[in-house]
């Protein structure tokens, strides 16, 4: 696969409704479209040997014992406490490689794996830090793959919430807190974290890919061209800037007062 394949699967994806979307091979996609001169087989071979070493634990062990075991004890994927800030541990070929990263990057091969083992597993878009949604019989469990795939108790679900600024009777609605995200949305919550760490460490030209992406993964959403915009001007590209700005005008039905802001000021430095 190389970027334009990468960009096509991405448009593909970005077209398809929240039931069908393709988690895995857009994830995949992601990361080829960021690096295209690595072999994406090594994360394919590591979700192939995650839904084989699930399905034999499945035998023996519930479910959230299964996945957490299989995924952190057999295949080793845990979070890097180490180098946090590392820009591989949000590309799941980078992950895949060193079996190490971001809570949402490592997420991904747990949801591939649950759901090619008939389990119910969604990914929750907690504040401040990524968490899995499992099924069972006793209810629904916090699974948080950055610490070996282990439960998060009620208890410390709002004592985290708490710690990202909520309010106590906001940090108390559990169900609200652990509502189900669409994988649309997990996959951009990724491209999101590649973004804010390129544009810190001035990396425009991964900061624009990663807001291309975003663009490409939901057509209707302005906000990611207005990153595209910023990037590109962080490059010198003020043409594309200005390009990347009207569009999100489009989108937003003319409405956009942040980017009509931006296009001009953009457009004054053309001049």
């Amino acid at each position: 696969m190389d970027r334009q394949e990468a960009e096509e699967l991405l448009n593909a994806a970005g077209r398809a409704g929240d039931a069908d979307f393709p988690l895995f091979e857009a994830a995949l996609a992601c990361a080829v479209h960021d690096d295209p001169s690595r072999d994406p087989q090594i994360a394919r071979n590591l979700a192939e040997e995650a839904v084989i070493r699930v399905r034999e634990r499945l035998e023996l062990e519930s479910p959230e014992e299964a996945i957490a075991e299989a995924l952190s004890g057999d295949l080793r994927l845990s979070g890097d406490l180490i180098t946090y800030d590392n820009p591989d541990n949000a590309d799941i070929i980078s992950v895949a490689d060193r079996r190490k990263g971001l809570p949402v990057a490592l997420g991904i091969f747990y949801l591939h794996a649950a759901r090619k083992t008939g389990l119910n597993v969604q990914g929750v878009d907690f504040p401040g830090h990524f968490l899995l949604r499992i099924e069972t019989e006793e209810g629904p469990l916090a699974l948080d793959p950055f610490s070996e795939g282990r439960v998060v108790l009620p208890s410390e679900l709002t004592r985290r919430a708490l710690r990202t600024g909520l309010t106590p009777d906001v940090a108390a609605k559990l169900d609200v807190l652990m509502a189900p995200a669409p994988d649309r949305n997990v996959l951009i919550r990724l491209q999101n974290n590649i973004f804010a760490r390129a544009q810190a460490a001035g990396d425009w030209a991964r900061a624009e890919r990663s807001a291309l992406r975003r663009a490409l993964l939901d057509p209707t959403d302005h906000r990611p061209w207005l990153d595209v915009a910023a990037a590109r001007e962080g490059q010198g590209a003020l043409a594309g800037a200005l390009q990347a700005l009207a569009q999100a005008q489009f989108l937003d039905g003319g409405a956009a007062l942040a980017a009509r802001a931006q296009r001009e000021r953009v457009r004054m430095r053309l001049n």
